[in-house]
């Protein structure tokens, strides 16, 4: 085994241990590069190791690269989205579609569930923040269900893996951070956006699919409540009227883009105007929802930033020690084909967000991969969009899936951490259904930014 393949096994397997002691990912992954940079110096400088790595060509690059990152004007989007996500929150929107939209289909078998899917699609289409999306459709949406007698697992589940759409569906956190880490125009955040949207309202449609046909077989996991209201143009019109700030808001954010009319980077100020424009006309606009909403922006923001810091450290060394070149021969030398490799990646994606967040597998390993893909002449932005629906799942595995920790810390205490994992298994299922389709289908990926580019 070559002396390069070595030290990439044993970088990835410091970092691995070290994950384990508990320590913040951002500084293991600092700490790795650290390490290893000094292993790679030692090993040339005083063992004569046949091996093309120095400081100045590594770790010495770092200082520019982190420049790099805080210029990006990519990048600015992140904390306008953030933002926009934190004050729909504070805003009520979500609150009074949930009201009226549980009368509209209050009397359909499996509604409540339904209601749930289509207002989690509209949130997923003005926040990419999943712990906010997922607490909110929590603690609107469970009591109702359990007053009703929904299953508990399909209850939680519905709420759970509904709120972990926003991290797919535009304007999209982990997109932006993907074109950012991708840097190449083909795969712009533009592109992105439009790349994703059909696969997650397909996503989201498998969903509602999921949420009638399950009652419809098994009855007593969703009943009609008895005080269900009848259907009426009234009732419809109160919808319209719920819908409509956050239909707005939609149309100003990702119409603006897909029109071609501003850049994701002006498109996200557009849409932390429009969220604080809502807040102010609910009346919930005040200095402490200012403060606590540019707080938590901030916080947020700065988790991953931290992040972004450590993986740059971590890529550097890592390709300065020839870890690029390792992963790029070992997957094209596997005995798969060309679609066999696309699988394995996935695979191995799908397994890592058992254990990491979808933060350091995009800021990591989506760049090892990329120029393979590229090399063996797939579409960057269907793979990239099939690389987002695979991270997906990683907000419902355990024991590293955040989103069930989300949903534990608000669901009332008759629900249980069994109820939790039995109810997200068919949501995992149907990510994967879905994946698969847009695998076999990469039209549904690639039709929108195709006909932007014309």
């Amino acid at each position: 085994m070559a002396l390069e393949t070595l030290f990439v096994i044993g970088m990835f397997a410091t970092f691995g241990v070290l994950l384990l002691t508990g320590y913040p990912v951002a500084w293991v992954l600092g700490g790795t590069a650290v390490i290893w940079t000094a292993i790679g110096v030692l090993a040339v400088d005083q063992f004569g190791a046949n091996l093309w790595f120095d400081y100045p060509s590594s770790m010495g690059l770092v200082p520019e690269r982190i420049w790099s990152i805080v210029e990006s004007p990519t990048l600015v989007a992140l904390p306008m989205f953030i933002f926009m996500g934190i004050m729909l929150d504070q805003s009520g929107v979500a609150e009074r579609l949930m009201k009226s939209m549980v009368k509209l289909f209050g009397n359909v078998r499996g509604g409540y569930a339904v209601t749930v899917i289509v207002i989690g699609v509209l949130l997923a289409a003005t926040t990419g923040i999943i712990g906010a999306s997922v607490v909110l459709l929590g603690m609107l949406s469970l009591p109702v269900m359990l007053q009703t007698k929904y299953d508990k697992g399909f209850a939680v589940g519905t709420a759970c893996a509904t709120g972990t759409l926003g991290i797919l569906i535009p304007p999209s956190i982990m997109l932006v951070l993907m074109a950012d880490r991708l840097a190449v125009p083909e795969a712009s955040v533009g592109d992105l956006f439009m790349g994703a949207f059909l696969p997650g309202l397909l996503l989201g449609a498998m969903y509602v699919a999921y949420a009638l046909l399950r009652p419809f077989f098994q009855p007593r996991v969703a009943p009609v409540p008895d005080d269900a209201e009848p259907v009426t143009w009234a009732l419809a019109w109160e919808v319209f009227k719920a819908v409509l700030p956050t239909a707005a808001l939609i149309l100003g954010v990702l119409g603006s883009i897909f029109a071609g009319i501003a850049t994701p980077t002006e498109a996200s100020g557009v849409g932390a105007l429009g969220a604080l424009v809502l807040a102010l006309a609910a009346r919930r606009l005040n200095l402490s929802v200012l403060r606590s909403s540019l707080y938590q922006t901030t916080r947020t923001a700065a988790f991953i930033f931290a992040i972004f810091l450590g993986a740059t450290a971590f890529s550097v060394v890592l390709r300065g020690l020839g870890g690029d070149v390792v992963i790029k021969d070992a997957l094209l030398g596997l005995p798969f084909g060309p679609n066999g490799v696309i699988l394995t990646i996935l695979f191995a994606v799908f397994l890592l967000g058992f254990f990491l967040d979808w933060v350091e597998i995009t800021l990591i390993i989506l760049p090892l991969v990329a120029p393979v893909v590229q090399h063996l002449g797939f579409d960057l932005v269907w793979f990239t969009i099939l690389f987002a629906m695979c991270l997906q799942t990683s907000f419902l595995t355990p024991p590293v899936g955040f989103a069930l920790f989300y949903i534990k810390g608000v669901a009332p205490p008759e629900i249980r951490v069994t109820d939790i994992y039995r109810g997200v298994v068919p949501y995992i299922l149907i990510q994967l259904a879905a994946l698969a389709i847009v695998f076999l289908i990469p039209g549904i990926a690639t039709w929108l930014p195709s006909v932007a580019a014309h």
